[in-house]
């Protein structure tokens, strides 16, 4: 439709300016107001091109184009090119598109896009999930825009953190386990790290000590980490036997809230790569050694800090393992871009990372690109995972499911316990995530449970009402909910404003998936649904279906809120919300 616009200005200009004019410069756009037309052209940058004043251009486009099967009119107001539709084609066009079973060209281009990246040492918090759920929706952005996207996790399990809760199981731990503790793994490792920091901190006031890493509690976390890399039998063995209890854990968790990876990274292990790239690197000056045996490079020169790269010791730090990962990347795919998704705590990291990378003469360097989003907080504050002051993704969800049961309840007391349970678990997925969506990531996030859960308002709930309120009309009109028993449907007859913003915003669809994909940004994603709900729900409280004034304007409207459906449900979808039948 919009290219049957843009083909026709584009054979006028030549034809009455001799200048060629690139489809993707002709911008089509909705105007302001419904009455001053359907779409609108703006002749302002054709005037940089052609020479003449944007409402010189716009009267010589308004003569020459002419009226068609989809142009019914054309006027000029200004520098404005104003389409009016034939409406009935309009919405045939988008009935025909949302229906039509085409094959998918997939792109050669090629993505990984790392996300989540939780340590081995606690639970997923909200801050995991929002990283988790922004990755896994971008990654389905890219997919419906035919990319090839590799889903990876890059899981922390090795170093300092990960020591700490080691240390304090060993020391406290009383050879207890997540079974007979009757404890998901990932809770039960997190505990000891908690422990450990609350030990740690008695000590350091106990002895008057200005940091917490003087405590001889943390000076044994070192020495274990100098063990683990060596190799300690007994400590690697406690080692593999707590990782495997957490990463038990994170999955259960991961197939809870519908994420999944296709390529699962290890620190254990990239950070050997990154040892002896480090090396090398060492041997030819790019990095230097100090007095304390340390391996450090001074970025001081690009505006950047003094940073090690190798302890004294010779135990390795995040910088290290990240090197090794990003080699391992490009060797593993024919990657055109290599995504990391990281809270905005860790900018400065990534800054130094890139041109580290790019000192070592690593040219795939340019392919990397690190997206940033904001911290979820709660009303009363920062999370703090040392001190336990965390909302983990576990809890979160059970609580949430209690609230949409009660929800559910209040609307249908005769509801199976089995079907309440199953309802309860969607709407509360729902809730979680597009409060997290709705927001640009680099926004910051205050979660508030209760409102998240609503059933009116810019919620995953509202949604799903929404589709499930479509849904319940198709149903009681349609046997399956299938318009295919309606060959001859007459969209002629679909003639009240509240139709054709429906229309118009479904028709928008496409566009708003390849914004938000190219944009890394799922709020346009939600927003847009946000707004598609509620062109439905208006023209809902002003026309109806089921009681429409003849049989052929009923048909026409059964297959405009059947497109409406199709369109919310592969929006949620996106998102990474299930759709509901019935709420």
């Amino acid at each position: 439709m919009l290219q049957h616009l843009k083909d026709q200005i584009k054979k006028i200009v030549l034809k009455k300016f001799g200048i060629k004019i690139k489809s993707e410069k002709i911008v089509i756009e909705q105007p302001p107001e419904a009455k001053m037309g359907d779409f609108c052209f703006s002749c302002f940058l054709l005037a940089k091109e052609i020479k003449k004043f944007p409402k010189e251009i716009a009267e010589s486009l308004a003569q020459e184009i002419k009226c068609d099967k989809i142009i019914k009119e054309i006027k000029n107001t200004g520098p404005y090119l104003n389409f009016f539709i034939h409406r009935e084609i309009f919405f045939e066009n988008i009935y025909k598109k949302l229906h039509e079973k085409k094959k998918q060209k997939i792109s050669s281009k090629q993505i990984i896009i790392e996300f989540s990246s939780p340590n081995t040492n606690k639970p997923l918090h909200l801050g995991h999930f929002r990283s988790s759920i922004l990755g896994m929706s971008l990654a389905n952005l890219l997919e419906e825009n035919n990319y090839q996207v590799i889903k990876a996790n890059s899981v922390n399990d090795r170093g300092i953190h990960i020591c700490k809760a080691m240390l304090a199981y060993q020391k406290w731990g009383e050879n207890k386990t997540p079974t007979n503790e009757k404890i998901k793994g990932d809770h039960f490792v997190g505990n000891f790290y908690v422990m450990f920091d609350k030990k740690a901190k008695k000590e350091q006031e106990k002895k008057s000590l200005e940091k917490i890493t003087e405590t001889n509690l943390y000076k044994e976390a070192l020495e274990m980490l100098k063990k683990w890399e060596q190799g300690d039998v007994e400590i690697m063995k406690l080692w593999k036997k707590m990782n495997k209890w957490v990463l038990y854990g994170f999955k259960k968790t991961y197939q809870r809230i519908g994420i999944n990876f296709d390529q699962w990274y290890f620190e254990n292990q990239t950070y050997k790569v990154g040892q002896e790239i480090i090396l090398k690197a060492l041997k030819k000056g790019i990095c230097y050694q100090r007095e304390d045996k340390a391996i450090e490079i001074d970025l001081t020169q690009y505006g950047l800090d003094k940073k090690v790269l190798l302890r004294a010791d010779g135990t390795s730090v995040y910088m290290t393992q990240d090197i090794g990962l990003a080699k391992l990347k490009f060797s593993q795919f024919k990657l055109d871009q290599s995504i990391i998704l990281t809270g905005t705590e860790q900018i400065y990291h990534f800054q130094v990372l890139f041109k580290i990378l790019e000192l070592l003469n690593f040219k795939w360097q340019k392919k990397c690109i690190h997206l940033v989003h904001e911290m979820v907080n709660l009303p009363e504050g920062k999370m703090k995972s040392r001190e336990g002051i965390v909302v983990d993704s576990d809890n979160l969800l059970n609580e949430m499911c209690e609230m949409a049961q009660i929800e559910i309840k209040k609307r249908d007391q005769n509801i199976s316990l089995k079907e309440l349970r199953q309802r309860a678990e969607k709407i509360s997925l729902a809730a979680i995530k597009f409060h997290l969506l709705k927001v640009n990531p680099k926004q910051r996030i205050i979660f508030n449970p209760k409102q998240s859960l609503s059933f009116e308002g810019a919620t995953g709930p509202y949604l799903q009402y929404t589709y499930a309120r479509i849904q319940s009309i198709l149903k009681k009109l349609m046997l399956g909910g299938s318009t295919s028993k309606y060959k001859h449907i007459n969209f002629s007859y679909l003639k009240e404003e509240e139709e054709w913003e429906i229309g118009k915003r479904i028709f928008e669809f496409s566009d708003v998936i390849k914004k938000a994909a190219l944009d890394y940004n799922p709020a346009i994603l939600a927003e847009y649904l946000l707004k598609l709900a509620s062109s439905f729900n208006k023209f809902y409280h002003q026309h109806s279906v089921i009681k429409a004034e003849s049989e052929k304007v009923q048909k026409a409207r059964l297959a405009l809120i059947q497109c409406g459906a199709i369109v919310l449900k592969k929006g949620l979808n996106l998102l990474g919300i299930e759709e509901i039948e019935k709420m």
